[in-house]
């Protein structure tokens, strides 16, 4: 899969894929990257500890998050992406489910669209994507976490979203899905969706874990969201074992070398 100019393998090597919020609100690091200086020293530093992709967002989407406009998102995201895009060689992700706020950051030099309601938000997102002719990943979500088999609704709710892509013309190359971690779900949903990863391989594409420092990791450890560093890498072991294309996190060194260690185990020495 192309992203940007690089080139990235869809299977046998977890990729990372740094988080930059340009909000106020964010659950974890919310007002912290809101300075322009700030936000591109803090790119600077993920690119430095081995990030292979940086995903910017204008709008918090943590539980009970405050919607903002899409000038306002667009306002947010466009000057930091051309200011990366100027300064730095790695591809960037647009965190958004808007159309517009995609169309302005694709002119602004956005690689790749992550939409966490999967294209079923705004309906007219899968369009600019397809006329793009970029990368996007598709996260699942719902309204309300009631579920009766949750990781078959989850698969039959990602397969309407590929629909969209697909009547849209967006190429199966350029499909990401992703089972939507703290999306819609309850702390035993998101263990589950974890620990049974491999299953979302059924869908043909490659997968992507975002579960840094989420609620899932609080509530496992019964820590606040400033020391769930530790939980995160768990998560991370698992994405990589269980064949995930990229891993998305806060703390880039060390998830880096997580990675590095788990696929070292895996592939290191001749299995017999």
């Amino acid at each position: 899969m192309r992203i940007g100019q690089r080139d990235f393998r869809t299977k046998g090597h977890t990729y990372v894929m740094g988080i930059l919020n340009i909000t106020p609100d964010s659950f974890s690091d919310g007002g912290k990257y809101t300075d322009l200086d700030k936000a591109l020293s803090h790119v600077e530093e993920m690119i430095r500890e081995g990030a292979d992709i940086v995903d910017v967002g204008g709008e918090s989407t943590r539980p009970g998050y405050t919607m903002v406009s899409e000038q306002e998102e667009i306002d947010r995201v466009v000057p930091v992406i051309e200011k990366i895009k100027s300064r730095f060689n790695i591809p960037i992700s647009l965190d958004t489910y808007k159309a517009e706020v995609a169309r302005a950051g694709i002119a602004a030099g956005a690689d790749m669209i992550n939409d966490i309601w999967g294209l079923k938000y705004d309906e007219k997102l899968a369009e600019v994507i397809a006329q793009a002719k970029i990368p996007c990943c598709l996260t699942h979500n719902r309204e309300v976490p009631a579920y009766t088999k949750l990781i078959e609704e989850i698969l039959f709710d990602l397969e309407a979203s590929l629909d969209i892509a697909h009547k849209a013309g967006i190429a199966d190359s350029n499909i990401i899905i992703d089972p939507g971690v703290g999306f819609g779900k309850n702390y035993e949903h998101n263990l589950e969706i974890i620990d049974r990863l491999q299953n979302f391989h059924s869908l043909g594409y490659p997968l992507l874990l975002g579960a840094s420092r989420k609620s899932v990791v609080g509530m496992a450890l019964d820590l606040p969201v400033t020391e769930r560093m530790e939980g995160t890498l768990v998560t991370t072991v698992y994405g990589v074992k269980k064949g995930a294309m990229f891993v998305r996190v806060h703390d880039v060194k060390e998830n880096v070398r997580a990675v590095k260690m788990t696929e070292a185990i895996r592939d290191g020495y001749k299995h017999g």
